[in-house]
This record gives C-alpha cells, sequence and structure tokens, in this order.
C-alpha cells in the first residue's frame, strides 16, 4: 500500500493565535460569507470589476452598470472587502485574487453551486442528521429515505447542479482510468454498477468496439442512462440491469470479467460496501476484477484537494444518505479486507481527484 500522505497536513496548527482567531470568526458568518461571495457573482457585480482590470473600477460605476440600488451594492461590496474578494484603493475597486478563482476556476463555481442549491437549506438540520444518522436535511425536496431514489425528481436546478458536480468529479478521471483499464485488465464484458447517466459506459464504448457493457442501477437513473446513449449507435454493446444493491436479495449477473464502479461505493455506509463488494465477489468470480474509482482525500497532492473532498463528506450525512462519505483510504482498505478482496494495483492522483484500485478475490 502507498505511504499515505493526507493525515500529515494537519500534525501540526501552523496558525498563530491571530490567524485562529480570524478563522474562529470566518466560521461563526461562513453563511454570510457564502452568500455574499454568490450574490457578488450572481449580480455580476465580480465580473465587472474584473472587467476593469488594473485601472479599476467606483464604486458610482458599479452602480450605474449594476440592476441593483446603492445600498445593496455598498453592503455587497463591503462584505466582500472583508471576504478578501476586492481590494480597494484610490477610490475604486479592484479584484483580488480570491475573486478571481471564485470567478474564474470551473471547480469553485461548480462546488458553490452545489452547496447552495443541493445542501444550503439541508445543512440546517446537520445536528438532527448526525444524531440520527439520517439525512434529515432531504425533507427541504421530499420524503424520501435517500437522495437516489429522490434524484430523478428533484427540482430542476437542484438536479443540473447535483449532476455537474458528479460529472465534474468523475468524467475528467475517466480517460487515464479507461487507458488503465485496457492495457490492465483488458475488459471486455463490463458490468457498470450505479452507472447513473451511462457517462462512463459512452466514454469506454467510444474508445473500443470490442467491448460490452450493462449499467446497474435504480429505475430513474437507469431512464437517465438509456436517453443518454440514445444517440448512439451502441444498441448492441449496452445491456441494463436494474437493481437495488441495498437490497439483501439482489444478486449480480454473472459472465462478467470486469466490474467497474465509478464514485459509488462513496454513497454507502462501511457495513454497506463490504456487503456490497461480496456480491460483487461472487459475481466476479476467481478471474473477474473488481475495478473501483473513488476519490480518497489522504491521497490528495494538496491539503486544498482533502479539503474539497472532507467538506463535501458533510453532503453524504445530511442530504445523502446520513451514514457514508469521502473515505480516507486506509477506512476503505479495510472493507475490501473484509470482502475478501485484494488490491492487485492501485492508481493514484487520477484527474482531479480520483484513484483507481484494481482488486480480485484473496
Amino acid at each position: 500500500m502507498s505511504k499515505l500522505t493526507g493525515f500529515d497536513f494537519y500534525k501540526d496548527d501552523k496558525l498563530s493565535a491571530f490567524a485562529a482567531q480570524k478563522n474562529a470568526y470566518w466560521i461563526s458568518f461562513a453563511p454570510v460569507v457564502f452568500q455574499v461571495s454568490r450574490v457578488l457573482l450572481q449580480t455580476g457585480i465580480l465580473e465587472m470589476i474584473d472587467t476593469a482590470g488594473k485601472k479599476g473600477i467606483s464604486f458610482d460605476e458599479v452602480v450605474a452598470s449594476s440592476s441593483i440600488g446603492e445600498y445593496q451594492v455598498r453592503v455587497l461590496l463591503h462584505a466582500g472587502l472583508g471576504i478578501g474578494l476586492v481590494n480597494y484603493r484610490d477610490d475604486k475597486y479592484f479584484l483580488a485574487k480570491t475573486g478571481y478563482f471564485l470567478l474564474h476556476d470551473q471547480t469553485v463555481r461548480i462546488n458553490l453551486d452545489f452547496t447552495h442549491d443541493v445542501c444550503y437549506q439541508g445543512l440546517f438540520d446537520l445536528d438532527k442528521s448526525i444524531a440520527n444518522e439520517k439525512p434529515e436535511g432531504l425533507k427541504v425536496f421530499g420524503n424520501w429515505p435517500t437522495i437516489y431514489e429522490a434524484l430523478a425528481q428533484l427540482p430542476p436546478q437542484v438536479q443540473k447542479s447535483w449532476f455537474a458536480l458528479d460529472h465534474r468529479y468523475s468524467d475528467e478521471a475517466f480517460p487515464a482510468a479507461i487507458t488503465i483499464l485496457l492495457k490492465e485488465v483488458k475488459p471486455k464484458r463490463i458490468l457498470d454498477i450505479g452507472g447513473n447517466t451511462g457517462r462512463f459506459c459512452r466514454k469506454i464504448l467510444e474508445t473500443s468496439k470490442d467491448i460490452n457493457v450493462t449499467i446497474v442501477d435504480l429505475p430513474g437513473q437507469l431512464n437517465m442512462a438509456m436517453k443518454a446513449l440514445k444517440e448512439m449507435d451502441v444498441h448492441n454493446q449496452v445491456d441494463f440491469y436494474q437493481a437495488n444493491m441495498l437490497d439483501p436479495n439482489t444478486e449480480l449477473p454473472k459472465g462478467f470479467d470486469t466490474i467497474w464502479m465509478s464514485q459509488f461505493l462513496d454513497c454507502f455506509s462501511e457495513a454497506e460496501i463490504v456487503a456490497i463488494l461480496k456480491k460483487c465477489a461472487t459475481a466476479a468470480g476467481k478471474d473477474g476484477k473488481i475495478c473501483i474509482q473513488e476519490g480518497f482525500w489522504d491521497m490528495q497532492k494538496n491539503e486544498t484537494a482533502a479539503f474539497a473532498l472532507q467538506q463535501f463528506s458533510i453532503y453524504f450525512t445530511a442530504m445523502a444518505n446520513g451514514n457514508s462519505q469521502m473515505y480516507d483510504y486506509v477506512t476503505f482498505k479495510k472493507c475490501i479486507d473484509k470482502a475478501g478482496l485484494i488490491v492487485e494495483s492501485e492508481h493514484h492522483n487520477i484527474s482531479i481527484s480520483n484513484s483507481l484500485l484494481v482488486c480480485r478475490l484473496a
């Protein structure tokens, strides 16, 4: 197993007392910081200041070009100064570095939309989710046990932000992961569990016409996958298998040389992961490979990447199912061991945050 580095980020307290106090104040006003930043984006004020460039832009010029009034612009900009989104000198506003990344970093924008549209209201009940081990925040959208049954019925903007984040963290890893699969595993028949909207299926079939894929998922997700794959002439290469992997009576079809799961197992508790992997082991047999693509926060290159996955875990607690997370590799590896599997090879730091584990029966 590779040497863990993620926990090394947190061995020591690097902050001065003053910086630590500032962080504590940030935490106490965190919802305000978030919403001010979002509204400065939404109103176009940050983009306006960015466009002004090195010459800067005056308060009156911002008001004149804005769709909101003088008071509204003033409170947003003053808060933006404290947040560090903008600078002010010689009676003009300039875009600060943090403002630049908020405006131009696509992953930051996807994270922000996901937090606002999917998580924000439900996070109010995080304490209840922690106490009850249930996604109590999901009630803001309706009465479902988990978000996965709800996904096909969520409001359009919520769906859009959910899928944007899901695709951002998985899609960019697919080309590298598929290269590893074709070279190392050489799949011919793939069982894609949790195939969602079929994006991995589409990508690998674009790469090879000699591969067949069967997508396993809940009815709503299978319908979305069917629609998404209709435009491709792949009807002879794709099948669909409806299954709830949490149902103890669910059995997976056999005859596949490769079982693929991308950002799927993070949707389950440790005990559930072990149960699912045991089902996979039975279906794969002694010669099959079980390939797992996941983001492990302790395998990230830097603290920012680790931070994003750590905070994303709270979505699972409050909104998704109440009992899963973006795991650290140590915890996840124990699940693999308990399922009677061994990691044959591991590939970390694929794209934004992913790892690829190729497993087989021990």
